[in-house]
């Protein structure tokens, strides 16, 4: 979990070279942009979002008893924090609502695929006597 998600955590907080600090606080405006945009930028874009706690979402039902929606909810709280400080400590990044949306999607989605892989070849093999 560490060692997935420490990464991109690590590239979200370092200092970028623009001396902006921008809030985008209304949902889904944001991505609406990005996804207009189109090309590769709106592949990264998304797709790194979704995987900024996707290795959390995957492998924290396996650790604890846990469900989605308890990932999904301390993914989005972990999410926030991460965007309060680039915002706080004006790491020059975008601080969007939109970013968090889609961290806890991606580890939702991960704790959902998690559940599939890892109970499905439980349940198909047969109970020992």
């Amino acid at each position: 979990m560490v060692a997935g998600t420490a990464p991109w955590v690590w590239m979200i907080l370092t200092p970028s070279s623009s001396a902006v600090r921008e809030l985008r606080a209304v949902p889904l405006v944001d991505l609406v942009q990005v996804l207009a945009d189109g090309g590769l930028t709106a592949f990264f874009q998304v797709g790194g979002n979704l995987l900024v706690f996707a290795a959390f979402g995957f492998f924290a039902p396996q650790r604890w008893p846990i469900g989605v929606a308890a990932v999904t909810l301390v993914a989005a709280s972990a999410s926030v924090v991460v965007e309060v400080l680039q915002y706080a400590l004006a790491l020059g990044r975008v601080t969007s609502v939109d970013d968090v949306l889609l961290n806890a999607a991606g580890a939702a989605l991960a704790a959902v695929l998690s559940r599939r892989l890892v109970l499905a070849p439980a349940a198909a093999t047969p109970a020992s006597a």
